[in-house]
């Protein structure tokens, strides 16, 4: 069985890291996507979500068309929105079962982490989260030091 990256971007920022993880290892990825997009305006997305947040709402997410039975080791990644996960990745955590699994978060973020990876423990009761990485970014510019994303993606096993 192999693993599969699983992430959700806004502004792009977690669809780089992704796709990065995915081009030096190979695993196979997927895009979590509301079935309504959120605004591109990033003000307009801060004031009509922000009080949403904290009652860990939930929206509609695409459908994902795999088999996640085929996979044991989930590289799961999501922006940082109020001091946690989005609600399209608290969606896909609720919405399937991932029990059995090794999940492997990554959080980008622009220095606010939170609880996001409590809260990725707390929707996966029955899964074992480990190796979780902060990866910060001030707007669109990479500010982890790339060669601790480097070790940490070298540290995902099969």
């Amino acid at each position: 069985m192999r693993p599969i990256i699983i992430y959700y971007s806004y502004g792009g920022n977690t669809k780089r890291i992704a796709e990065d993880i995915h081009e030096k290892k190979g695993y196979d990825i997927t895009e979590i996507k509301p079935v309504v997009p959120y605004t591109s305006d990033y003000q307009k997305l801060v004031d009509l979500e922000e009080s949403k947040m904290s009652q860990e709402e939930l929206v509609e997410i695409e459908p994902i068309n795999i088999d996640l039975s085929n996979y044991d080791t989930i590289i799961l990644g999501t922006p940082v929105w109020w001091y946690t996960m989005t609600p399209p990745i608290r969606t896909f955590l609720k919405k399937y079962d991932l029990s059995g699994k090794k999940i492997v978060p990554f959080a980008t973020n622009g220095g606010w982490l939170g609880t996001t990876f409590d809260d990725i423990k707390k929707y996966t009761p029955n899964s074992e989260v480990e190796k979780p990485i902060s990866i910060k970014f001030n707007e669109n510019t990479l500010v982890t030091n790339t060669e601790e994303i480097n070790k940490w993606t070298n540290e995902i096993e099969l």
